[in-house]
C-alpha cells in the first residue's frame, strides 16, 4: 500500500511538470492593468500602458510565451486558449513596444499593415497578429475567437481581465460574446428601424457560416431582438485601448 501511494503521488507530480498549457499566472497579473472606462464615448476595458511599460511585467510574460512548446497541447481547446493568449500578449508588446502611440495601426502603414509586421516569437518561430489569427486560429473553425483577441483598439472586444484556459475556454468565449453584444457603444445597437452591429461581421462574415451565418449567431445571444435588418455600419474606433497624451479618458466605476 505504501508503494501504491509513493507511485501515485509521483505519478501526479509528473502529469503536472509536465502540463499542457503555460502557467498564466504572471499574465494574470499583466491583466490586472485593465479596467472599466470611457474612451471616445465608447464604454471599454482600458489598458494602462504606461504602467505595464514602467514595471516590465509583460516581457516576463512574453519570454514565457516566446519559449513554450506548442508541441504539448494537445487538443483543439487547449491550442485555442494558447493562442488567444499569446495573439493579445503579442498585440500588447507590439502596443509597448512602440508606445507612446496613438493607434496600434501607426505601427505599420497602408503597404506594410502593422498586421504583418514580426509580433515576436513563439517556440522559435517569428510570428505575426495576422499569421497568429488567419493561419491558425481561424482554421480552427471557432467564430467566437472574434470576440476574444483584442486588436489593442477602442472598438475591439474588450481585454478579458483573466487569461482564456482549456477548462473554462466555452463559457468565458460565450461570455466575451455575450458582454460585446450587449455594449451598445460598439457590439450592436437598435437605431432607426434597424439593428447596428460592428463591423467585425462583415470583416469575417464568412466564419458565421457554419453556426447559421451572423443573424442566427447574433440571436442566439440577443434573443430579445426584434425583427430589424441588421447593418454592419458600427463606427470602428482604432484608436488605441489606452490612454495617451493626445487622448483623454474619463474613468468610470
Amino acid at each position: 500500500m505504501k508503494h501504491l501511494m509513493i507511485f501515485t503521488t509521483l505519478l501526479i507530480l509528473s502529469f503536472n511538470s509536465f502540463a499542457a498549457e503555460p502557467n498564466w499566472s504572471a499574465y494574470a497579473e499583466v491583466l490586472k492593468s485593465v479596467s472599466q472606462a470611457t474612451k471616445n464615448n465608447v464604454k471599454l476595458a482600458l489598458v494602462d500602458y504606461r504602467a505595464l511599460k514602467e514595471n516590465g511585467k509583460l516581457e516576463a510574460v512574453y519570454r514565457q510565451l516566446s519559449n513554450f512548446p506548442v508541441k504539448s497541447l494537445s487538443n483543439k481547446e487547449e491550442k485555442l486558449a494558447f493562442y488567444i493568449n499569446a495573439y493579445n500578449i503579442l498585440a500588447l508588446k507590439m502596443v509597448l513596444d512602440h508606445w507612446p502611440i496613438d493607434s496600434i495601426k501607426d505601427v505599420g502603414s497602408l503597404i506594410n499593415p502593422v498586421w504583418g509586421k514580426s509580433a515576436g516569437d513563439i517556440d522559435g518561430k517569428t510570428v505575426s497578429l495576422d499569421e497568429i489569427e488567419n493561419n491558425i486560429l481561424r482554421p480552427m473553425g471557432e467564430p467566437r475567437i472574434h470576440f476574444a483577441i483584442v486588436c489593442a483598439s477602442v472598438s475591439c472586444p474588450d481585454l478579458r481581465n483573466l487569461p482564456y484556459t482549456a477548462s473554462g475556454l466555452n463559457t468565458q468565449l460565450n461570455e466575451q460574446v455575450q458582454q460585446f453584444l450587449d455594449n451598445a457603444d460598439k457590439g450592436l445597437r437598435i437605431d432607426n428601424n434597424r439593428i447596428q452591429i460592428s463591423r467585425i461581421f462583415d470583416w469575417f462574415e464568412k466564419d458565421f457560416k457554419s453556426v447559421g451565418g451572423v443573424e442566427a449567431f447574433i440571436r442566439r445571444y440577443r434573443a430579445d431582438l426584434p425583427k430589424l435588418p441588421l447593418k454592419d455600419d458600427i463606427n470602428y474606433d482604432w484608436n488605441v485601448n489606452g490612454i495617451t497624451e493626445t487622448q483623454s479618458s474619463v474613468m468610470v466605476n
